[in-house]
């Protein structure tokens, strides 16, 4: 998303904001700038550097631009890693992320304002008569309408508004007639087919040959479209009218503005992320500034600066009253319903909503801008990058950062408003850790994974259009520019629209079509262009007292290894109880559950289901906190229906005395031997590994060879265990959880992944066990050191023949006869697999364990007085499936814990006893098969 080049204007009389020219309007930004960068003792980088670091933009961008012409030109994007051009419908699909490509050379049109900015002229008229020669709009591709508008009907104009601009200079652009424009109102009219709906809401995908609905167009089922999708085209389809005089552009996406806003939530003025385009019914009633709605807001605002309509502003700030009240929590921005605005709708952030301090500052609103920056930055120097996604307390929720180029936006807008060099030194931060991590010999990777700095071979069309447009403009001085940027408003993929549209071509009535307006507290109205007189009154240091508290934030939230410890010294008070942080095994836990109001419900059929009910809770502090972990509890268990899981793996131990009886559920990893498609599975003894932890190079490896290694979960990555029990010998491994008391009947399945690079040369099978099941083994090896296990997709047949031979030798000679009656009987019964009936199971299961097999999101409600949590299959690794619904009777159960401290050596049963407990192996064993282990 972009901001503007100016800031918002008019004063408190409503009837006469845009009466002045933005260019005066834009000096309350300048004035900012130039007292502060002079204030004494602020740091002010010096001239030499500024100049070198935007020098240093310009080489950056050449290497990617010019990668992208050699390698890539005329597809679409440069896909980096292989040095070559993505071309849709030759690469494996992304799904939506694709949509943004339809063969008309997308990087190079998103690219042409960028060349006038960096005063690449010569460029920029070899890349117009490029486009103009080669690119074809006509293409049988089905694309989104909000990426084909902002990149390429943007691109389009805001190539033609600096070529006009450079011809009436009468060095270059000299033989340019309009060419550019001719191809905007082309693709204009391409689009137009998609606002073909009731609401005037457009589809949000249309094919460029056939539009909507064609029998070969191959779209125009879709009924839900995001708010932006439909709300961001404001900008690009009136100046698409302004410069034609062709109005029908400019009427569809005004009436497509009107009808999100009329179909706001009255009571909290806040819009959902995703709407019906025929009802209008909002699909997801979440809302906040980040992805799905963002340019909504940003459009309003943009809108009313470059078209001079009262009413834009007018609902603006109604929304912005609206966001201020319930979404910002400084220095956070965080989702909320829009029908009831107090609670929360998730507990993570996008990267997307870095754009808001930027919009911010085209406010006027310039400390919560400070505020939310400052955390960002706090983030990025954690990680290098922005995560795609991030919790609350800043852990990585979605690892990957697509280069995305909104910090750098608002970056650049906080420091036009406060002149304070702290935000140079965030650019240069930017420039370095892009060339450090990012940058590949064919041009600049998007971070996969910001953890383990892996890359993927893309690089989107808005690194060129954006990124390098803000950092040069960051750093360079008016001299350096060929024209006035402030003659310019940004779109929201940062292309230049001038403002002298306001005035052309006003084919559109300004009257005000919407009648209801929240009467709002005055202070939304009486902000002016920054200017050190109201946001730094005597103070030049202002922004640094604002940010200062903040430094810390990200270090102080993020939990280290020792948190769980400090908190249980009872040091301070302590955090609320986060979903994900929830074992129905700890007491502790259940009593805060308790505390919330949140009780645990358990069925007969062995589920357990969560109710809140908020007048229960100790507080409404606790209440509020209740509220909060059911939503989260309802958001992990969406999440995981929707993730792809491999399926659950199995150990089975086969030596003395177990035989195969004792199965243990296991987490698959996502590298290294598939036991799906080894069915025979992976046989041999166990043994520890030192170091324990298998970072690094194995000491015992004579201990290990030919085995299967133990270790155990922390301080490096699967991967790099698996490779260095791999190098000493071991024919496979087993990694055991280091969190004490976990289990799989306490915890969702866990898959281990790799560590973002090829993990091909990894060959042998790994898998993981939680801490309950993996003490068991560690058990066993303590009382009978030599300990087997199968590791495999599922488990085997137990060990028949070795369970027999050790009881031939065990038992004496009066009840030979029967044993091998038990043989030739279990020959006919067939393939079993039982647990042990002494292991005690737990009596409640973690309401975080919802694994798309048996979790309903869709049954989840939550009212302002109850809370429910859909139950989940109680189906432990080491409970008898055949006991899952508590059928057995009472005697029948007692029998059998006494009957388990026997020990195996001298068990001596009836024919009849012996048959019954095949019996029962035989459905724990059907039933295991048919929960999936």
């Amino acid at each position: 998303m972009s901001g503007a080049a100016g800031c918002q204007g008019g004063g408190g009389e409503r009837g006469h904001r845009w009466r002045r020219p933005w260019k005066l309007l834009a000096l309350g930004l300048l004035s900012a700038s130039s007292v502060l960068a002079a204030a004494p003792g602020a740091g002010a980088m010096s001239k030499e550097e500024k100049r070198r670091l935007g020098n240093q933009v310009l080489e950056m961008f050449d290497h990617a631009y010019s990668n992208y012409m050699e390698h890539a030109y005329p597809a679409d994007e440069l896909m980096p890693l292989t040095c070559r051009g993505r071309v849709r419908g030759q690469e494996p699909s992304r799904g939506d992320v694709d949509d943004a490509l339809g063969k008309f050379s997308l990087t190079l049109i998103d690219t042409l304002d960028t060349l006038v900015v960096l005063n690449k002229t010569k460029e920029f008229e070899e890349a117009v008569k490029k486009v103009i020669k080669d690119v074809n709009l006509d293409n049988d591709i089905v694309v989104s309408v909000f990426e084909t508008n902002i990149r390429v009907l943007g691109g389009l104009l805001g190539g033609h508004s600096v070529a006009i601009m450079l011809k009436e200079k009468g060095e270059y652009m000299q033989w340019y007639n309009g060419e550019l424009l001719h191809m905007a109102k082309e693709l204009g009219y391409k689009l137009l087919p998609a606002f073909n709906t009731t609401s005037g809401l457009p589809y949000p995908r249309v094919n460029l040959k056939f539009g909507v609905r064609h029998p070969e167009a191959r779209t125009g089922t879709e009924t839900d479209t995001c708010t932006a999708c439909a709300g961001t085209l404001i900008l690009e389809f009136a100046a698409l009218s302004r410069f034609t005089g062709t109005s029908i552009f400019e009427e569809y996406a005004r009436k497509a503005l009107d009808f999100i806003w009329e179909k706001r939530q009255r009571s909290s003025n806040l819009v959902g992320v995703t709407i019906n385009i025929h009802t209008g019914d909002w699909v997801r009633k979440d809302s906040g500034v980040g992805a799905g709605i963002d340019s909504y807001y940003e459009y309003l605002l943009k809108a009313y600066v470059l078209l001079g309509d009262d009413s834009f502003l007018e609902r603006f700030n109604t929304h912005y009253d609206a966001i201020m009240r319930y979404i910002s929590q400084p220095p956070l921005l965080l989702d909320v319903h829009i029908h009831k605005p107090m609670l929360n709708a998730r507990t993570w952030m996008d990267s997307l909503l870095a754009f808001f301090p930027g919009l911010q500052v085209l406010k006027g609103d310039i400390r919560p801008a400070i505020e939310t920056h400052e955390m960002l930055y706090q983030v990025i120097k954690k990680h290098n990058f922005l995560p795609e996604a991030f919790t609350t307390d800043f852990r990585v929720h979605w690892a990957q950062h697509p280069l995305r180029p909104e910090f750098a936006e608002s970056t650049y807008f906080l420091y036009k408003a406060t002149g304070d060099p702290y935000y140079l030194e965030v650019g240069k931060t930017l420039i370095e850790n892009l060339n450090k991590y990012a940058r590949v010999p064919c041009g600049f990777a998007a971070m996969k994974d910001v953890r383990t700095g892996s890359h993927e071979d893309r690089m989107d069309s808005f690194f060129l259009a954006e990124m390098f447009k803000y950092l040069y403009l960051l750093f360079a001085d008016k001299e350096d520019m060929i024209f006035d940027i402030e003659d310019y408003i940004f779109t929201t993929e940062a292309h230049l629209l001038p403002l002298w549209l306001s005035t052309t071509n006003q084919t559109i009535s300004k009257k005000n079509t919407t009648t209801e307006y929240t009467e709002l507290d005055d202070s939304n109205f009486d902000w002016t262009c920054p200017n050190t007189q109201i946001l730094f009154p005597n103070d030049p240091m202002f922004a640094q007292s604002i940010r200062e508290p903040l430094k810390n934030v990200v270090d102080k939230s993020c939990p280290r290894g020792i948190s769980r410890a400090e908190e249980s010294l009872g040091s301070g008070p302590k955090p609320p109880l986060r979903a994900r942080d929830f074992m129905a095994s700890n007491p502790e836990h259940l009593e805060i559950l308790k505390k919330m109001g949140v009780s645990l419900i358990h069925l007969k059929d062995g589920r357990v289901q969560l109710v809140q009910h908020a007048v229960q809770a100790a507080s409404s502090l606790d209440a509020e906190d209740g509220l909060r972990f059911m939503q989260e509890m309802i958001e992990l268990s969406s999440q995981q229906q929707k993730e792809q899981q491999l399926p659950p793996r199995a150990v089975q131990i086969v030596s003395h005395p177990f035989f195969g009886r004792v199965v243990l559920t296991a987490g698959p990893a996502q590298f290294g031997m598939d036991l799906s498609k080894h069915k025979a599975g992976t046989r041999g003894f166990v043994a520890t590994i030192k170091p324990y932890n298998g970072c690094s190079e194995i000491t015992n490896p004579e201990a290990v060879k030919e085995k299967i290694a133990l270790m155990q979960r922390g301080q490096c990555m699967f991967a790099e265990k698996a490779r260095n029990i791999q190098k000493a010998g071991a024919i496979g491994g087993i990694v055991i959880d280091d969190n004490e008391g976990s289990s799989s009947d306490t915890a969702p399945l866990f898959q281990m992944a790799g560590d973002g690079k090829n993990t091909d040369d990894i060959t042998i099978p790994m898998l993981f066990l939680f801490n309950k099941e993996g003490n068991i083994i560690l058990d066993a090896i303590r009382e009978y050191e030599a300990v087997e296990v199968l590791l495999s997709d599922k488990a085997k047949d137990r060990d028949l023949e070795m369970e027999n031979m050790d009881q031939k030798l065990s038992e004496n000679d009066s009840h030979k006869q029967n044993a091998e009656e038990a043989t030739s009987a279990s020959q006919d019964v067939g393939a079993v697999s039982e647990e042990p009936e002494e292991e005690e199971s737990s009596d409640v299961t973690d309401p975080d364990s919802f694994s798309p097999a048996n979790a309903d999101s869709d049954s989840v409600s939550i009212s302002n007085q109850d809370s429910y949590v859909p139950g989940t299959d109680e189906a432990g690794a080491l409970e008898p499936a055949c006991m899952r619904g508590d059928n057995q009777p009472q005697e029948q159960k007692t029998e059998a814990e006494s009957n388990s401290k026997v020990n195996w050596d001298n068990k001596v049963q009836p024919m009849e006893s012996i048959l019954a407990d095949w019996n029962e192996d035989i459905e724990a064993f059907e039933m295991m098969e048919k929960d999936e282990l």
